[in-house]
């Protein structure tokens, strides 16, 4: 039997909808509603889309950046932002684009402390793409908090149409490594707190009952030195204990390769780890070529 399913599906619309609806709310042009409802409107199509296969990708869409996305998902949004008003939307937004003080002046809020000019967040390349993803900001007091309402909320919209759902997140460690410590701390010391943020992700979803989620680590392609390496055997040795099965993804070439390394990654694109909390050694299999499903008998 062989098992189909998707790492993640194109977000922006057959006729770019997504970029100028997102465009057209920056401006005041229109309502946040507006905004709301073609992202939902082309998640529901792209979903129809993906009919036949046996995972469908939910978590993979974002207003504007899978990275970005994940700061949200983990309470990792810069003080700056955290302290100004507005909601969910509002904070995403500004560390997105920013915000100017003359433009604060004008905001529904702009009569309350602290709703002067906001920074953007930096921005730079995923990887050898010309794709660009908001820098994760850290430093040695960071700390976690789980906010899955983003994720939640595409679950429940796929079970509502019938999707047989995998929700997909950006995995720990290629969070951390693609993170910036503004105050020049060690980002692996952060490793510890992180971990419970991303187990008590995968119960939330375990409670809802997502049989497979993916978790996607491109960082594996890179030359980790042996602290990343210790880094990533860590993490998924305490996430194998969760409820769900975990899908591990890497993309963009081969893994890394060592020796001091229970495992050895070789395959091109993508990998997959089924990780139980009964079971200590991990399965796997090459996947297709192409990078757009995953296959194994």
């Amino acid at each position: 039997m062989t098992t189909l399913h998707n790492l993640g599906f194109p977000r922006i619309g057959a006729q770019r909808e997504l970029k100028w609806a997102l465009e057209s709310y920056w401006k005041g042009q229109s309502p946040r509603e507006q905004l709301l409802a073609t992202a939902a409107e082309l998640r529901q199509r792209h979903w129809a889309r993906q009919q036949g296969l046996a995972w469908v990708p939910v978590g993979d869409f974002s207003l504007y950046d899978q990275v970005l996305d994940m700061s949200l998902t983990l309470g990792n949004l810069p003080e700056r932002v955290r302290g100004d008003h507005g909601d969910a939307l509002d904070n995403y937004s500004r560390v997105a684009r920013g915000r100017s003080a003359d433009s604060a002046r004008h905001d529904h809020d702009a009569h309350h402390e602290g709703c002067g000019g906001v920074a953007a967040g930096e921005m730079t390349k995923w990887f050898n793409t010309n794709y660009h993803y908001i820098v994760p900001e850290l430093t040695a007091g960071t700390q976690f908090t789980l906010d899955a309402s983003r994720l939640l909320t595409q679950l429940h919209e796929a079970r509502a149409q019938g999707v047989p759902a995998k929700p997909v997140i950006v995995g720990p460690v290629t969070y951390l490594a693609l993170a910036k410590a503004h105050d020049g701390s060690d980002k692996l010391a952060l490793l510890d707190r992180l971990l419970p943020v991303y187990a008590a992700l995968l119960d939330a979803l375990a409670g809802e009952g997502v049989e497979w989620v993916q978790i996607d680590e491109p960082i594996l392609v890179t030359e980790l030195d042996a602290d990343w390496q210790h880094a990533f055997n860590t993490a998924y040795h305490q996430l194998k204990s969760s409820r769900v099965k975990i899908l591990l993804a890497s993309y963009f070439g081969a893994c890394w390769t060592t020796s001091t390394s229970r495992r050895t990654c070789r395959w091109p694109a993508c990998m997959w780890m089924r990780w139980r909390a009964a079971r200590t050694r991990a399965s796997s299999s090459a996947c297709c070529r192409r990078t757009r499903c995953c296959r194994w008998a």
